[in-house]
């Protein structure tokens, strides 16, 4: 095993923990239901927004059509996808926190983040790269700023083992049409890059490391 036993106990602890936890169930009109899918082996990371309520009836996260759309971009199957032996799955905001009044999801709880974010990722040992999906991902660990650019500008994250992408909404379809370096560009280095990593074995995956090692992390994460 390439984690320590006593990681993953923890981990597993902390998950009960956090899919306890009741803080902003005021808030949630369909209440509180935190969708988390994380291991101790994990080696990518998916920091989506928050679940929508398709994925919350089925207390699975991306279990909905933007999900589907999120795995033809990754090139995996919905086995590996739900795989948290080396797919792990940690929204911004861990339940549905609703709908706008003029059409869309409200933005993922602010209380949620930063109750549980640091305390999950710090027993994942293994993470290798993480995927910022949408712009709440991205600003909370990058800071503001475009989407669109930094899509664009993908490689100036790999460094630092991210990889920001758009939100796999059906809005993302009319977007990609005015993008066509998205699937000309950056959804084959996109699956190189999940490829590579999802092929390491465990003895690598903790051994492993990035490219240009001096490179300092930026943002409020540590992975």
């Amino acid at each position: 095993m390439i984690s320590n036993p006593t990681t993953q106990d923890r981990l597993t602890a902390l998950v009960q923990e956090v899919r306890a936890c009741r803080v902003c169930e005021n808030h949630l009109p369909l209440g509180a239901r935190p969708l988390i899918h994380v291991s101790a082996t994990s080696r990518l990371l998916i920091a989506s927004q928050a679940p929508g309520t398709k994925a919350h009836f089925k207390n699975t996260s991306f279990m909905d059509p933007s999900g589907v759309r999120l795995r033809q971009w990754l090139g995996l199957t919905e086995d590996v996808f739900y795989d948290t032996r080396h797919v792990a799955i940690l929204p911004m905001g861990l339940c549905y926190p609703g709908r706008l009044p003029k059409g869309g999801d409200c933005p993922p709880r602010p209380e949620c983040a930063p109750i549980w974010r640091k305390r999950v990722l710090s027993l994942m040992p293994a993470l290798q790269l993480t995927l910022l999906v949408g712009s709440y991902s991205q600003h909370h660990v990058l800071g503001k700023g475009s989407v669109t650019e930094r899509v664009r500008n993908f490689r100036d994250y790999l460094p630092n083992n991210y990889f920001p992408l758009p939100h796999p909404s059906w809005r993302t379809g009319v977007w990609e049409k005015k993008a066509p370096w998205f699937q000309e560009e950056v959804i084959p280095a996109l699956r190189e890059k999940v490829q590579t990593i999802l092929a390491l074995s465990d003895e690598q995956a903790v051994g492993y490391r990035p490219e240009n090692p001096g490179h300092r992390k930026s943002g409020s994460e540590s992975r």
